[in-house]
């Protein structure tokens, strides 16, 4: 358990900060920037919780996703080493990748096919979960950004990051009730 008896340290007021190895680094690193990516990820599914309450398997599945995003954040604050040991540091597994595709497959089974393209809106549950889509794609953007740039980032955490992008679109749809209450892009219709 983790316990935080001061939440402010001033440790950050010069734009600095640690990553979970202890490294100092700029507040606007790269993989500061990816795991924070996935901070505003679940703060966007907390909101999105708040309409799904009820929902049965679908807000259970978001409160899941939710605690995985925690676990997430730790990879991405942890750059891997390659004498690391399986299970020295907390990553995502591809366990949790599969268990996303297969909850993607249940929920997408009950869902007409796409005629057009889906605008995010709809119910206030379908709104919210297409915003944290959104975020979740900006903050699969930084840990590609990182990649890139040659720091090393956890397969298992980049597939996940893409898979849950993926999760949210097809659970936006689901919470739209079952696809009847989407809003189609109509090309070309304001000319």
């Amino acid at each position: 358990m983790v316990t935080l008896n001061r939440i402010y340290t001033r440790t950050g007021d010069a734009g600095r900060t640690r990553l979970a190895t202890g490294q100092t680094v700029s507040k606007a690193d790269l993989r500061v920037e990816a795991y924070g990516g996935v901070d505003e990820t679940n703060a966007c599914l907390g909101l999105a919780r708040l309409h799904t309450t009820g929902a049965g398997d679908l807000d259970a599945t978001l409160a899941r996703i939710q605690n995985e995003l925690f676990d997430l954040g730790a990879d991405l604050s942890t750059p891997p080493k390659p004498d690391e040991a399986e299970g020295q540091v907390l990553r995502m597994s591809e366990a949790q990748v599969t268990r996303l595709e297969q909850e993607i497959d249940v929920l997408n089974a009950a869902l007409p096919p796409l005629a057009s393209f889906v605008l995010p809106g709809g119910t206030p549950a379908a709104a919210a979960l297409h915003l944290a889509r959104t975020v979740c794609r900006r903050a699969e953007r930084a840990a590609v950004r990182l990649a890139e740039a040659g720091e090393p980032v956890s397969g298992p955490a980049m597939k996940y990051l893409n898979r849950l992008s993926d999760y949210l679109f097809v659970a936006a749809r689901f919470a739209n009730d079952r696809g009847a209450a989407e809003v189609f892009w109509s090309s070309g219709a304001t000319r």
